[in-house]
């Protein structure tokens, strides 16, 4: 799979053209109610654990004002007449908690890629993920539909460097995985300990001394030094890394950032296509308002 739609770059409303936030007839688009020992969870949901406390709150709200926006369901490839999430399992788990029978759905057919994609971008958006069910949704639709860093970054609508970043977190050790999926570990520190010699031995210090995360990058370093590895390349100052990182990040795209003597220098983004220069027009002028000129190849 070479080249990607540029609608899988625009998140999950786009990707679904807003059939999931309201219903439109005229797309032939309908709203129907689903007997809820009809439908099964999403075999692809990236989200490990669900906040009871959160989910009881919002089978609160749902037993008062009733379930306001439909999930999405595809057909069961398991089962006939059954269902299958696709978006709004969290939802659904609070419906069911909440007493209700039966609630709204819209049905799309969707493969099991879409499916997979769409579970975790819609866990992405709503930053409902850790930085490990992250790695591992990620992890899951590279090897398993053979997608490309590239390919996932426009889904997720993500930077191929931030797609590998979070992806190398697998390479640590599981005790480290599980301090970062209890948030006792954040997910900076742990990108540092992945080059470490023997990170698990640091983790104690690191928590206990409260380390933040260039402390930690800078007590990895120390210990790679002592053990007499090669001195590594001149590399760009944290500061100006972490500043790639976070507009990377933001508009999930690769950025580079080069200064001078004089105190300037240049911002560059990378893309591959007229796709991609396409929606990085179309992000960078989204909010002043400025229509974003279409491009033909």
């Amino acid at each position: 799979m070479s080249k990607v739609p540029p609608r899988l770059g625009r998140g999950l409303s786009a990707l679904l053209g807003d059939a999931n936030l309201r219903p439109n007839s005229d797309q032939g688009t309908m709203v129907v109610r689903t007997p809820v020992d009809q439908i099964d969870a999403n075999p692809f949901q990236p989200r490990m654990a669900f906040d009871q406390e959160e989910l009881q709150n919002l089978a609160d709200s749902i037993r008062t004002q009733g379930l306001l926006q439909p999930i999405l369901l595809r057909t069961s490839p398991e089962a006939i007449g059954r269902y299958q999430i696709v978006a709004g399992e969290r939802r659904f788990r609070a419906a069911v908690l909440a007493g209700l029978t039966e609630i709204p759905s819209i049905l799309r057919e969707t493969s099991d890629s879409d499916a997979a994609i769409l579970a975790l971008v819609e866990n992405l958006q709503r930053q409902d993920l850790n930085a490990m069910e992250e790695a591992e949704g990620y992890h899951r639709l590279l090897e398993e539909f053979n997608l490309t860093h590239e390919t996932l970054g426009y889904a997720v609508s993500k930077s191929r460097a931030h797609i590998g970043n979070v992806v190398r977190l697998l390479k640590l050790s599981d005790p480290i995985k599980d301090r970062v999926r209890d948030g006792t570990l954040s997910a900076g520190h742990a990108r540092a300990l992945i080059n470490a010699p023997d990170p698990d031995s640091l983790v104690d210090q690191i928590l206990r001394q409260g380390m933040s995360v260039r402390q930690t990058e800078a007590l990895v370093a120390k210990k790679i030094a002592a053990r007499g590895a090669p001195p590594a390349p001149k590399r760009k100052s944290l500061d100006l890394s972490d500043m790639e990182r976070r507009v990377s990040d933001a508009i999930g795209y690769r950025v580079s950032i080069t200064t001078n003597r004089k105190g300037g220098g240049d911002v560059s983004i990378s893309f591959s296509d007229l796709y991609q220069l396409d929606d990085i027009v179309d992000r960078l002028t989204r909010e002043s308002g400025t229509p974003a000129v279409a491009l033909q190849s």
